[in-house]
């Protein structure tokens, strides 16, 4: 380690930490002086709009005085203010005026300051009866001038901007029309995350904000000339006027900021303003400086982070240029000594390779062994299952045979006897015994065959129906039927015929042993098509399989007849000849009592490909 003490560590140590320094030093100033010139702009951009939106709400009703003044209604009352129906007339008016124009209260006052006629007559504050003398807004209407006022409603203690006119009949000055909005809607919609919004009268009181702790409360210094002149207009009625904890301060970069107090600690602000002469107010908006400074501090801790990244990269790229070297000389001998094991691990892997081509060949002879062997028990099996079913199709053979010799024997009386139509009719019948006998034999040849088929597209209601007279004779010995349901489109699967028959063979016969001996014998076999898939499920009301021996039921040479009842081959046949389709062989119980086999085949396409038998 001590070489990194040497002469260039100790000045690239310097370095690193006069650049540590400025980084703080400077790099933190700068980057605040950024962030909050970045403050300072969207603040601007909230600062002009929440003046424009106070203008044009300004100028929405600045010329709505002077109209309602001029209307016959508000002149004929104060030409007879002690008019009871021109009164009942003129509050009609103004309640209808103020819903239409959705302001707080319209009212008419007569020379003096008593309020003769209102929009809110019939509510449960109302101005009529009032005098509101006091008001600056009465006082310049009263001599001719369009009056502006804000304030806190003495009788209805709700803030407005009074806007007021005055009624002229015949040349002379008889009364004064008043107009009140509400500003409670522009003061909600300046909600936002990192700025306030507030709005200060010519004495430096704030009377617009959302933070209700700030209402009725003064940026400046409440000297008694302020209270005088606040309490002679009576703007805030009875409202508790107070000074905000305030501290004005500037940053270094020229920033005009304030600090307020509150309960969880002070508060820093950049304090932008702008002042609307034609009302008297000052609009200022408050951002909180906190997201800045932490921006810049992220900032500051950002370029440290690099700087101290680029350090260690430096050092990494010494340290790897001095181990390069033994590494060079490393490898120069690691290449010699590979190159002796490369040698004698080539002699070694080439007598591997020698073992395991041997060993490759044994299995390949094992595995043809066994796919022999398995062809020999599928075959088995069938042989196996035709010889449990060939006593009951000898006495299926037997009826027809017994049916032909009487037939025939009929039919020689009855040509003796010349009655040729009847004698035509029996040896029709012993035709189609013929006909049914050799259909048994068919479907009994092919079953038995050896399978050497193509897998291919295989209409599933042919195959049932040639499954059905197969086990024809075993359904009859049990005393049930199948109910087939193969939904109401033809299936077809991609298999082969006469394995799938060996399957469907299997299933249905095993189904029989399970329900003989129930009171109700049922065995259902159903087929539907599925998202590119056919499913046949052959269903039995039987005892079910025991879960203990579920996992082992598709095993060769497990079973759970009596002995000389089956060889446990039946099912592992059928599992590994759905395998061989590239499909699948599940079996469940059912919650209503009874096993259900369900196979899963591909449906039908043009394609083909042998059986590997």
């Amino acid at each position: 380690m001590t070489r990194f003490f040497t002469r260039p560590a100790v000045w690239a140590a310097a370095l690193l930490a006069l650049a540590t320094i400025a980084i703080i030093v400077y790099g933190g100033a700068f980057a605040t002086r950024t962030y909050l010139d970045q403050a300072e702009s969207r603040g601007q951009t909230t600062l002009r709009l929440a003046v424009a939106v106070l203008r044009g709400q300004m100028s929405r009703y600045q010329s709505l005085p002077a109209l309602v003044a001029d209307h016959y209604d508000i002149k004929a009352l104060l030409a007879d203010p002690d008019n009871r129906d021109l009164r009942r007339k003129a509050d009609s008016y103004l309640k209808e005026i103020n819903a239409l124009l959705a302001s707080s209260d319209i009212y008419v006052m007569k020379p003096g300051g008593d309020t003769i006629a209102a929009s809110n007559h019939d509510g449960p504050i109302s101005f009529v009866g009032e005098n509101f003398s006091y008001r600056p807004y009465y006082q310049d209407a009263i001599q001719g001038r369009e009056g502006r006022f804000f304030a806190l409603g003495t009788t209805s203690l709700k803030r407005g901007y009074y806007f007021s006119a005055p009624v002229i009949i015949t040349g002379q000055i008889k009364g004064v029309v008043v107009f009140k909005v509400d500003i409670d809607t522009i003061e909600a919609s300046w909600t936002g995350d990192d700025y306030e919004i507030l709005v200060s009268d010519p004495e430096g009181i704030i009377f617009m904000t959302d933070q209700a702790d700030w209402l009725y409360a003064s940026l400046l210094p409440l000297t008694v000339e302020r209270l005088a002149r606040t309490e002679v207009s009576r703007r805030y009625a009875n409202a508790k006027l107070r000074e905000l904890p305030v501290t004005q301060a500037s940053s270094d970069s020229g920033h005009q900021l304030m600090r307020i107090a509150t309960d969880n600690g002070p508060r820093e602000y950049l304090a932008l303003a702008e002042p609307m002469p034609e009302a008297g107010w000052t609009v200022s908006v408050l951002l909180d400086t906190a997201p800045a400074r932490a921006q810049a501090l992220t900032s500051v801790a950002a370029a440290l982070l690099l700087l101290g990244l680029a350090a260690l990269a430096g050092t990494i790229l010494l340290e790897r240029r001095a181990r390069l070297r033994e590494r060079l000389e490393m490898q120069r001998n690691a290449q010699a000594e590979l190159e002796r094991r490369v040698e004698e691990r080539t002699a070694d892997l080439a007598l591997v390779n020698q073992q395991l081509e041997t060993e490759v060949s044994e299995r390949r002879a094992t595995e043809q062994q066994l796919r022999q062997t398995q062809s020999d028990l599928i075959q088995a099996g069938k042989l196996a299952a035709l010889g449990q079913m060939s006593a009951a199709l000898s006495h299926e053979l037997n009826q027809p045979l017994t049916a032909v010799k009487t037939y025939a024997e009929n039919a020689e009386i009855l040509i003796e006897r010349n009655r040729i139509a009847e004698a035509r009719d029996n040896v029709s019948r012993i035709s189609s015994l013929a006909d049914r006998m050799a259909a048994i034999s068919r479907h009994l040849r092919n079953f038995a065959r050896k399978p050497n088929e193509q897998l291919g597209s295989m209409t599933l209601a042919d195959i049932v129906k040639d499954t059905l007279e197969i086990v024809a004779s075993r359904l009859k010995t049990a005393g049930t039927e199948v109910a087939v349901d193969l939904g109401p489109e033809p299936l077809t699967v991609k298999a082969g015929q006469i394995r799938l028959q060996q399957v469907l063979v299997n299933l249905i016969s095993n189904a029989a042993d399970a329900v003989d001996g129930q009171a109700e014998r049922r065995i259902e076999l159903a087929a539907r098509r599925k998202r590119g898939k056919v499913t046949i499920a052959v269903g039995d009301n039987g005892p079910g399989i025991p879960e203990a021996i579920m996992p082992r039921i598709f095993d060769p040479f497990f079973t759970t007849k009596g002995v000389g009842k089956g060889l446990g081959l039946g099912l592992s046949i059928s599992y590994n000849i759905i395998k061989d389709f590239g499909g699948d062989l599940a079996v469940v119980n059912k919650l209503e009592g009874g096993a259900l086999f369900t196979i899963t085949l591909d449906t039908a396409s043009s394609e083909r490909r042998e059986a590997a038998e």
